[in-house]
């Protein structure tokens, strides 16, 4: 038999531990109840519309986020998330009464033209398969160092599976990627940009190196020679860092009609000294013959 004084003890324990329980139950549930915030119904329905991804593409920390400045805050557009596409847009400017202004696609893009050589290793590098791991070790086991590593740090940092590796390079589904950027700063090379979908040209290369170092190292490489930039009447192409870059803002209001000068002012022509080029050449598609070409996306 149990002795009844701590038989006693146990239930007064009991009893005490529930009181305070009790206690502080009806005292959180008064709290709750003085400093709840009362949610918006529109707030909870636009999160209902959105893809639930949070990739930040919409500039904001995640699409939670993103419904609540929508309701709150007037200047905050509707058709920003990217993922949601068309469908989306129309679907959160309906719920929050906001028109819809929509806007063209975008897409990631790789400025590298190494997926065309087989010959730009330089070492073999034994680590850990990561881009910024090989970064390191000598700017990577690729010729030029300002080329993609291969390892695929993008491909791991897209949410959408747009990515894939082939032959130790990322190709970029088009149908798939919604240019969120997620891979722009995954990349270390810093060689991955957002481009319009409907981009009339795109520069390919965005190495820093001088024009004979590259000429060495990659056939299909950029020389900086700025003849694209001297010749485009919109003055959309410029030299940025070392390496050349289009407005495409400016290229889409001014250049329409200007037949490509950029592309046509590039000399280079790669079919002399790619195999690859000189099919594509034979072929008539001049899209991989200069380092700014057309967009075949």
């Amino acid at each position: 038999m149990f002795d009844p004084i701590y038989i006693k003890m146990a239930i007064g324990g009991l009893t005490l531990m529930g009181c305070i329980g009790l206690f502080f139950g009806i005292g959180l549930a008064l709290a709750a109840h003085k400093f709840k915030v009362e949610s918006n119904p529109k707030i909870e329905a636009i999160q209902e519309c959105l893809p639930g991804a949070n990739c930040g593409a919409c500039g904001f920390a995640g699409c939670e986020a993103y419904a609540d400045a929508l309701i709150n805050d007037p200047d905050v557009e509707p058709n920003l998330c990217f993922p949601g596409k068309t469908d989306v847009a129309k679907a959160i400017a309906e719920i929050s009464g906001k028109n819809l202004e929509l806007k063209e696609g975008s897409i990631a893009y790789i400025h590298c033209a190494r997926e065309d050589r087989d010959d730009y290793k330089k070492h073999e590098y034994i680590g850990y398969g990561s881009c910024s791991a090989a970064e390191l070790a000598f700017a990577g086991p690729t010729d030029c160092q300002f080329g993609c590593v291969g390892f695929g740090d993008c491909m791991h940092a897209c949410p959408f599976n747009a990515i894939v590796m082939e032959n130790d390079f990322p190709h970029i589904d088009p149908e798939l990627c919604v240019g969120c950027g997620l891979c722009v700063k995954a990349c270390p090379k810093g060689i991955i940009s957002i481009i319009p979908k409907k981009a009339r040209t795109i520069v390919r290369c965005w190495n820093q190196d001088p024009s004979k170092v590259t000429q060495s190292i990659c056939s299909l490489g950029c020389l900086h020679c700025q003849a694209c930039v001297r010749d485009c009447p919109a003055d959309a192409v410029y030299l940025d860092n070392g390496v050349i870059k289009i407005d495409y803002e400016k290229c889409e209001i001014d250049g329409t009609n200007c037949n490509l000068e950029c592309m046509n002012a590039c000399w280079i022509n790669y079919p002399a000294f790619s195999k690859l080029g000189t099919d594509l050449y034979e072929a008539g598609d001049e899209f991989f013959q200069r380092p700014i070409c057309k967009n075949s996306l």
